[in-house]
C-alpha cells in the first residue's frame, strides 16, 4: 500500500512537471497558432543554463535567473525568425522551430559535452521530503524527512521515502498553474492577452503592440520550459537527449487534453504522469488483465507474445495509446477549444 502510494505521488509530480512544459506550448499554440517543436529544446537550455549558473551563484539563484534568460532568447527567436515566417503558414513554422531544436541541440553539446553534467539539487532539497511507514498491524502514517533506521527496522514494518525534489517540483508547478491562472484572468495583462488572443486587430487599434505581445507569449512560454528544466535537471540527469525524452511526450499532453486550453493541458498532463507511473505497481500480463475485464481470454491465446506483456512493460506505450484513442473518438482532446 505504501509503494502504491509512493508511485501515485510520483505520477501526480510527473503530472505536474509535464504542466509546467505543456503549459507554456499551449500559450503558445492558442495565441499565435505555432506549435513550438523546439519547446523541449528550451526546457533542456534551461536545465543546462540552471547548472551553469549554479556553478556560479548558487542553485536559488539559477532557478530564478535561468528561465528568464532562457525566455529572452526565445523572444528574441520570436522577433528575428519566427515572426518573418507566420505569414507564410504553418508549415515554415514547423520548418523554422524543427530547425531551431537541433541548432540548440548542437550548441549544448558543443559547450558541455555529450555526457551528462552533475547537477546537483542544494542541501534543502536533498533526501526524503517525508517517509510512510506502514507497520504490519496499524494504518499508514507519515514522518517527516527520512525516517530513523530503528522505525524500520521492526519486522514486518515498510518505509517508503518520497524525494524532496519531487516535492519542491509539485510545489513550483502548483504555484505556477495559481500564478497563470491569475495573470489570466485578474489581470490588465491578462485581458490584453486575451484580446490579443481572440481579436488582435481590435486590440491593435486600441493601442496595444500586438506583435510585442506575441513575442511576450512566446518568450513566457519558453521561460515556463526552461523553469521545468531546471527541476526537472537536478531531479532527473541532465544531458542532451533530456530534450528527446520529453519532446514527443508533452505533444501527446496537449493534444489529449485539447489543443490551446490550459484547463486541458493540466488535464492532459496530470492523466500522462500517472498513465506513466502507476501501471508499475502492477505485474499483471495484459491476458490476466483481459480475463478480469471479462474477455474471457484463454489458455490458447498464452502462445501470444503480447499477451505475456505485463502492464509494467506497457507502461511507456500507454500515453501514445490513449493518443490513438484519442484522436480517434474526440479529435479536439479532451477540453480543447481551438479546432485549426
Amino acid at each position: 500500500m505504501d509503494q502504491l502510494l509512493i508511485n501515485l505521488l510520483n505520477g501526480i509530480s510527473s503530472g505536474l512537471l509535464l504542466f509546467l512544459l505543456s503549459s507554456g506550448l499551449t500559450l503558445v499554440f492558442s495565441m499565435m497558432g505555432v506549435l513550438n517543436f523546439a519547446h523541449a529544446s528550451f526546457y533542456m537550455m534551461g536545465a543546462y543554463f540552471g547548472y551553469a549558473l549554479a556553478g556560479a551563484l548558487g542553485f536559488w539563484a539559477a532557478l530564478l535567473l535561468a528561465p528568464l534568460l532562457v525566455g529572452g532568447i526565445g523572444a528574441w527567436f520570436e522577433s528575428a525568425a519566427l515572426r518573418h515566417v507566420h505569414r507564410y503558414g504553418h508549415v515554415p513554422e514547423l520548418l523554422v522551430t524543427f530547425g531551431a531544436s537541433y541548432v540548440i541541440l548542437e550548441l549544448v553539446q558543443l559547450v558541455w559535452g555529450r555526457s551528462a553534467v552533475p547537477f546537483a539539487p542544494p542541501e534543502l532539497l536533498q533526501g526524503a521530503a517525508f517517509t510512510i511507514v506502514q507497520p504490519p498491524d496499524a494504518g499508514l502514517s507519515l514522518m517527516a524527512g527520512k525516517a530513523p533506521a530503528s522505525a524500520c527496522a521492526a519486522a514486518g514494518v515498510s518505509c517508503s521515502a518520497f524525494p524532496a525534489t519531487r516535492a519542491f517540483m509539485m510545489l513550483v508547478a502548483l504555484l505556477m498553474l495559481a500564478s497563470l491562472w491569475l495573470l489570466l484572468t485578474r489581470t490588465r495583462i491578462g485581458l490584453v492577452i486575451q484580446a490579443a488572443l481572440t481579436h488582435p486587430e481590435m486590440a491593435e487599434s486600441l493601442g496595444h503592440n500586438v506583435p510585442r505581445v506575441f513575442m511576450a507569449v512566446f518568450g513566457g512560454g519558453c521561460a515556463l520550459a526552461a523553469l521545468a528544466g531546471v527541476i526537472g535537471g537536478v531531479t532527473f540527469v541532465t544531458e542532451p537527449p533530456m530534450a528527446a525524452i520529453v519532446g514527443s511526450i508533452v505533444f501527446v499532453a496537449v493534444v489529449v487534453g485539447g489543443m490551446g486550453s490550459l484547463a486541458g493541458a493540466f488535464a492532459g498532463s496530470m492523466l500522462i504522469g500517472l498513465l506513466q507511473t502507476l501501471p508499475l505497481t502492477v505485474d499483471a500480463s495484459l491476458a490476466s488483465v483481459a480475463n478480469s475485464l471479462g474477455a474471457e481470454v484463454g489458455p490458447q491465446t498464452t502462445g501470444w507474445p503480447l499477451l505475456r506483456i505485463t502492464l509494467a512493460q506497457a507502461a511507456p506505450i500507454l500515453p501514445y495509446l490513449l493518443l490513438v484513442l484519442v484522436l480517434i473518438f474526440r479529435p479536439k482532446g479532451l477540453l480543447g477549444t481551438r479546432s485549426d
